[in-house]
């Protein structure tokens, strides 16, 4: 950990030298214009105009009567007995097949 921390103050102290050498040697126009870009591309990628923005809602569907009976029915079983019922209820069954099972086929080692 603390070899990151060297590193990152390193830098940080090459970074602040590389500033001021630009400084004295250029003036401070070399540095406002990255300054405003970079800030112009911070503040876009922070607060994008609402053209850019995602549309994550999608059109409303209003469900049938009959879907909400179902749903309001399965939510009342699933309140009343949450708390002691240990199994889920999957919407799919097991079928089994007509081949036999035999105490042969059933691997050592699961």
């Amino acid at each position: 950990m603390k070899k990151q921390a060297i590193i990152f103050w390193t830098f940080i102290a090459l970074a602040a030298i590389g500033i001021l050498a630009r400084l004295g040697s250029g003036g401070i126009s070399q540095i406002i214009i990255p300054l405003v870009v970079f800030g112009v591309v911070f503040l876009l990628y922070k607060y994008p105009p609402r053209r850019w923005a995602r549309k994550t809602s999608s059109p409303k569907i209003k469900p049938s009567a009959k879907t909400m009976a179902k749903v309001n029915a399965q939510s009342g079983a699933r309140k009343s007995s949450g708390a002691s019922k240990k199994r889920k209820d999957y919407p799919f069954q097991v079928i089994q097949g007509q081949k036999g099972k035999s105490d042969e086929d059933v691997p050592k080692y699961h």
